[in-house]
């Protein structure tokens, strides 16, 4: 048996399992999102499969320029339209994501929240300097008070506006999710039913992997190694926040990417959360709220928010899950693990 291990870096490790003989794993690595995005197609041929992994090579590469929060394009225009307060067309590259954030952010009491895209400059963890340290506590406490949410963004038909000018718009806790799920989509619409989309350790698979289901490796917060592993079922997402992949230290105290929009300051309480769902823009915005809502009060948010599976890493080290997800889910060292099993979510 070989085992392909993406790099450590990544919130989740795939295991590929292989033997012989046996038809060829399809694969393709692409840089959208800030990261490493892997297109695996199993059981077909290879013209086929080249053919869309071309298409979706394109399509992540639009994402990543109409999507980003830097640079030239439709996402920074908004922003700075929605600064003015008045109303304005919408830009079609953006509306859907704005459209699907708004529920979802409403549903986790706003502990999702794409609207804090000035607190996320602020705190600006794409400088990787060695002297970075926390920023301005007024300048935090300015932005946290005015509570940039979704809830400030109102539709009229096709106009759109603001009622908070804090509001920023940064589409990097769920972005992700939104575009393997056009991906995987496209996948179905071509007719292809055996796949797997990475982006950077999240991640959504259709179908199997030769005939067996697709095994995931959940990357060990603290190490290089991997805490738990579970098998895929059917057509199903499973994403992680962690506090392990954009981070800093600061006179003894981690800081790092996910930011608690009611403090301003990074989450304290959990390392990761592992989250299954059968879409993975749920699941990529349902990972970043249950961080933040942490080991008092990750169930609430995620019976809110439809969640089914969860495995919550605490700062001190026990592991929180569902029953569900403890049914699903194998432990690499149960004997040193302190498990504990929450209420059922459903």
């Amino acid at each position: 048996m070989m085992n392909r291990l993406l790099p450590a870096s990544l919130i989740l490790l795939v295991l590929v399992s292989c033997s012989q003989p046996e038809p060829p794993l399809h694969s393709r690595t692409v840089l959208a999102f800030g990261t490493l995005i892997d297109i695996s197609i199993a059981n077909q041929d290879s013209s086929r499969a080249e053919q869309a992994m071309d298409a979706l090579e394109r399509d992540f590469n639009w994402m990543q320029e109409a999507w980003t929060s830097k640079g030239r394009n439709a996402l920074r225009r908004v922003n700075q339209l929605f600064a003015t307060g008045e109303w304005f067309s919408a830009a079609p590259s953006n509306t859907p994501l704005i459209k699907a954030a708004i529920p979802l952010a409403r549903q986790s009491d706003q502990l999702f929240n794409p609207a804090i895209g000035k607190l996320i400059k602020l705190w600006n963890f794409d400088d990787s300097s060695s002297d970075r340290q926390p920023p301005d506590p007024d300048r935090i406490d300015q932005l946290t008070l005015s509570q940039p949410n979704m809830s400030d963004v109102e539709f009229n038909g096709i106009l759109i506006h603001s009622l908070n000018p804090d509001l920023e718009l940064n589409f990097g806790a769920f972005g992700k999710g939104y575009g393997i799920d056009r991906a995987i989509n496209k996948l179905k619409d071509m007719g292809f039913s055996n796949a797997l989309i990475n982006a950077g350790g999240d991640l959504r698979a259709i179908g199997q992997n030769h005939h067996r289901p697709w095994r995931i490796g959940i990357r060990h917060p603290r190490n290089n190694g991997i805490i738990a592993s579970l098998e895929t079922e059917g057509d199903e997402s499973i994403f992680t926040s962690g506090d392990y992949e954009r981070y800093y230290m600061y006179e003894g105290k981690r800081y790092h990417h996910i930011i608690d929009p009611r403090s301003g300051y990074p989450a304290r309480g959990s390392m990761s959360v592992t989250v299954i769902h059968s879409d993975a823009t749920t699941a990529d915005a349902a990972a970043t709220a249950l961080f933040i809502a942490g080991p008092k009060d990750w169930h609430r948010i995620a019976r809110q928010m439809g969640i089914r599976y969860v495995m919550l890493i605490a700062e001190d080290g026990s592991i929180h899950m569902n029953p569900a997800m403890a049914k699903r889910i194998t432990i690499a060292n149960p004997a040193t693990a302190r498990i504990i099993i929450s209420k059922p979510l459903n």
